[in-house]
């Protein structure tokens, strides 16, 4: 009877620490370095999550257009749409071009998403590493460089098509050409379509740098044991 009973002690003992060292061994691979494998792989997911909720956002309806993100005019094009003001038909014609160039970047914004996933899957560890140890802005940075020209190319002709809708380019080309025949005074952008583009991207990658930063600073966004991990050795760095 004594050594069937030392025999359970011996094996519950056995089980116990053979417990403990599975509960160490889970502890320490959560506290250890993240291999370049992880880091890329957290880092990814980390922007897939970001972008997502940043094209989400802006291609909603009103995304640019009630938001910190609103597209506004250039001042000429104010100046021009002030004195319009008195002739009839162009009573409230700030208003209609302020929600037309908004609500055609929110439709163009949809078309971002496929572009920046294809950039980010294309990040080579290497650079998933840099990133990681970077600035607060750097995964913002490394898809403005890869997306930007794309970004535009399907951008633009939305954005053009609102604003020829409703007769602005012609209005602003033949207004911003009058203008520039001024002389001594400092040339204006005659392109409506093409300022109203560049700050819709503006805004587009100031949303995709806000949740990056959201992700390298607030801990509660890392909703998952592989974006704790990866940025974890970030928060290392940087104390």
């Amino acid at each position: 009877m004594k050594k069937f009973t030392l025999a359970i002690f011996l094996f519950s003992t056995s089980v116990f620490f053979s417990s403990c060292d599975t509960l160490q061994q889970i502890a320490n691979e959560a506290l250890s370095e993240p291999s370049l494998a992880e880091i890329g792989q957290g880092l990814k997911e980390a922007l897939n999550n970001g972008v997502a909720n940043g094209v989400n956002t802006l291609s909603a309806r009103d995304g640019y257009f009630k938001s910190a993100y609103k597209i506004l005019l250039p001042a000429e094009a104010r100046q021009v749409t002030d004195k319009l003001k008195v002739v009839p038909g162009f009573t409230n014609l700030e208003n209609e071009l302020l929600e037309k160039i908004n609500h055609g970047a929110e439709d163009a914004a949809k078309e971002a998403g496929p572009i920046f996933v294809t950039a980010i899957r294309s990040m080579s560890f290497q650079d998933a590493t840099n990133i990681l140890m970077g600035a607060d802005d750097a995964a913002t940075q490394y898809l403005h460089k890869t997306t930007y020209d794309q970004l535009y190319e399907k951008f633009n002709p939305k954005i053009v098509v609102a604003l020829n809708n409703i007769g602005a380019n012609d209005l602003w080309k033949k207004a911003a050409d009058a203008y520039n025949k001024i002389p001594l005074v400092s040339k204006v952008n005659n392109d409506l379509g093409d300022y109203v583009t560049t700050e819709a991207l503006k805004g587009l990658f100031s949303k995709i740098e806000e949740e990056e930063k959201n992700i390298r600073r607030n801990p509660v966004a890392r909703t998952t044991s592989l974006l704790k991990k990866v940025f974890s050795k970030q928060d290392t760095n940087r104390k």
